[in-house]
């Protein structure tokens, strides 16, 4: 593989699956089937003598059963002020191409897809703030993704939790929250208040980087 890339940023989660998200845990999902949208914002990065820095993307994903059983369906996102050059980058990255084998997150939920839809070139409003457990995406009339605090039930205050994951492929730590989604593209979802996580993204072909 001669491609040699790196993206450093935050990224936004939300699926369907309760908060905490077993397959974190390598359990089955909530329901029996997954489906989730992920932002992505890259604060610096490139991909071979391309600069990715300030790029955003997201990760449309949809099974009709676990993850491992594949038959999955993928659509990405581009922000349309992408240059060629990175909107060419960002799709190999998110689509897990010119990654070692099983390196990233993306790689792992490519090699399960049956169906790949047409990437699309729209502009994103995206903000994500990881200590706060907040972020907002915002695709004008095709996305809007919603992260807030979880709330402690009995006093109403904002609570925290979070996931170590020392080996993991798509983050080492991550804070969780609520998630809502609302997305009319290729892949349709209707998430209420389900598993959302925050975290930072720092990987390249290789991998995380910790």
């Amino acid at each position: 593989m001669d491609d040699k890339w790196m993206i450093k940023g935050l990224a936004f989660g939300n699926c369907n699956c309760a908060f905490g998200c077993p397959c974190q845990f390598n359990a089955p999902t909530t329901h029996g089937w997954c489906e989730g949208a992920l932002s992505v914002k890259v604060d610096t990065g490139y991909f071979n003598d391309v600069s990715l820095d300030g790029t955003r993307f997201m990760l449309l994903v949809q099974w009709p059963g676990e993850v491992a059983d594949g038959e999955g369906k993928q659509q990405v996102i581009i922000d349309e002020s992408a240059t060629p050059g990175q909107r060419v980058a960002l799709e190999k990255i998110a689509m897990g191409e010119s990654t070692e084998p099983g390196a990233t997150h993306f790689y792992i939920y490519s090699s399960t897809m049956s169906e790949v839809l047409e990437t699309l070139y729209l502009p994103i409003k995206m903000e994500i703030d990881v200590d706060a457990r907040r972020a907002n995406t915002v695709i004008e009339g095709v996305v809007e993704s919603k992260g807030v605090p979880l709330k402690n039930p009995f006093t109403g205050e904002d609570k925290h939790a979070g996931i170590h994951l020392r080996e993991g492929f798509e983050y080492t730590y991550a804070e969780i929250g609520s998630g809502s989604s609302i997305v009319n593209a290729g892949i349709r979802l209707d998430l209420s208040e389900t598993y959302g996580q925050f975290n930072e993204i720092h990987m390249n072909q290789n991998g995380v980087i910790r």
